[in-house]
């Protein structure tokens, strides 16, 4: 089975949106690959620290609500 790492990135950022407080920060109890992807993508700060939240960027706020309403919401009847 192949998987599709930008895939599993979309899920974690849509749900990091899920667990948003203080505007943009998020906790970061997800796979530190995944996390790390999303680094280099420019959607969150680098989450190697100390801090239980990461920050996600500007896009990656944006992003981030975008694929929790298309991953994670029912469509009006």
């Amino acid at each position: 089975m192949e998987i599709d790492e930008d895939r599993i990135d979309d899920a974690v950022l849509a749900l990091l949106w899920l667990t948003l407080h203080n505007v943009r920060c998020a906790w970061k109890g997800f796979d530190w690959a995944a996390t790390d992807r999303l680094h280099k993508k420019g959607m969150i700060g680098d989450p190697v620290n100390k801090s239980k939240s990461l920050v996600l960027t500007d896009e990656g706020l944006e992003r981030s609500q975008a694929l929790f309403r298309e991953l994670f919401t029912r469509s009006p009847q």
